[in-house]
């Protein structure tokens, strides 16, 4: 049972020591410490937080290495008193350790996860709900990840690619999830473009500033959701929708296209419409066919069915639902949405019930519940004579 927790904890301690600024080496050799002192110690007198235990002793086995070291080199220097310190170094190593997590030993998935739950600090709930698989599917997924790096030097970082997903699904979550990481994704892919000379970069960081922009709108005051149509487009940040249009376009002109980019080229179009009256859903509906094309993504065909309900009315937008596993999240509320566009109140309000029960979290099953309350209490409006 230890054996398993140990391996488990490994990756994570390793990547609190690195966050506090120990490199690697380092710290590979201080966790390794507190893993054989916890075999020692644990049998007889096991914590009760056992990655609080493994942090300490592995933090404290790195400050005695660096004062002997330190200690040392003292004397072999002959020196008499140690320099003052210097200013605390500004570099951010979290970046870099989104890198090295991505570890080519794991699958790009088992990577993404792994460095989810390790470094994002996401619960395994979210991350399943992100990859739409069980809870309980997830955590074995990110298990088998940590034994495979357990032990394993981290002196090979991963690709840009698996660092973009993680970025990318961290922001999600802070998007629209219960914790706030959105402002943060977006600092640190501001730093893999500067370092990075990449289109889908660049794409991932026009995506986040263009839904970043909208983000004061998204919520009344009593915390409920705004859909977009109902937005208040004077609260949009025009300078975030600026620079990401901006970034867009330099990265489209390169005609290497990929998702990200893609994404952001669907966002650009709902900032740029004055009203929501006035967006081209026409081309929207080309870029998610472009998004269909690069992912197959069950989500994106979701998004194109919304689309192609509003570019060539909600009986195509259902035809294109139909094609459709009714498993997909937020399925139910699509169908809901398109039918009371149809006309069709009865089956709209039970839909909007339906899928309020199956809400990812809670503001969007409050949004859902009202939606289904609006139908069920107001009459339909009056046809013009």
């Amino acid at each position: 049972m230890h054996e398993v927790l140990l391996r488990n904890l490994t990756p994570v301690v390793l990547g609190v020591l690195v966050r506090r600024g120990v490199d690697f080496a380092a710290a590979e050799d201080a966790v390794q410490d507190a893993l054989v002192e916890a075999w020692r110690v644990w049998p007889a007198d096991p914590p009760r937080d056992p990655r609080a235990w493994l942090v300490t002793v592995a933090w404290r086995r790195f400050l005695d290495t660096a004062r002997a070291d330190a200690a040392r080199r003292r004397r072999e220097d002959v020196v008499d008193e140690e320099p003052p310190p210097g200013p605390v170094s500004g570099v951010d190593d979290t970046l870099q350790l989104y890198f090295l997590c991505a570890h080519p030993s794991l699958t790009p998935s088992a990577a993404v996860a792994l460095t989810l739950r390790a470094v994002g600090g996401l619960t395994t709930r979210q991350i399943a709900r992100a990859y739409l698989v069980p809870e309980a599917t997830m955590a074995q997924r990110i298990s088998r990840a940590k034994r495979t790096v357990a032990g394993v030097r981290f002196d090979q970082p991963g690709d840009v690619a698996t660092v973009l997903r993680v970025l990318y699904l961290v922001f999600n979550e802070g998007y629209s999830g219960d914790v706030d990481l959105a402002a943060e994704a977006i600092r640190l892919t501001r730093q893999l473009a500067a370092a990075v000379d990449h289109p889908e970069v660049a794409g991932l960081l026009a995506l986040m500033l263009l839904h970043h922009a909208r983000r004061a709108s998204r919520t009344a005051p009593d915390g409920s959701l705004v859909p977009l149509a109902e937005q208040d487009r004077r609260r949009w940040d025009t300078g975030l929708i600026t620079e990401g249009v901006a970034i867009l376009q330099t990265a489209l002109s390169r005609d290497r296209l990929g998702e990200f980019q893609a994404q952001a080229a669907v966002a650009a179009l709902h900032a740029d419409a004055p009203t929501a009256a006035e967006t081209d859903w026409v081309q929207i509906v080309e870029w998610y066919d472009e998004l269909v094309r690069l992912t197959d993504s069950p989500v994106v065909r979701l998004n194109r069915a919304v689309a192609v309900g509003e570019a060539d009315g909600p009986r195509a937008g259902l035809a294109a639902l139909a094609a459709l596993d009714d498993t997909v999240p937020r399925h139910t509320a699509v169908a809901a949405y398109l039918h009371e566009r149809d006309g069709d109140r009865s089956t709209a309000a039970r839909l909007y019930a339906e899928a309020a029960r199956k809400a990812l979290n809670l503001a969007e099953r409050d949004h859902l519940t009202r939606q289904a309350a609006r139908l069920n209490t107001t009459p339909p409006p009056t046809p013009p004579s």
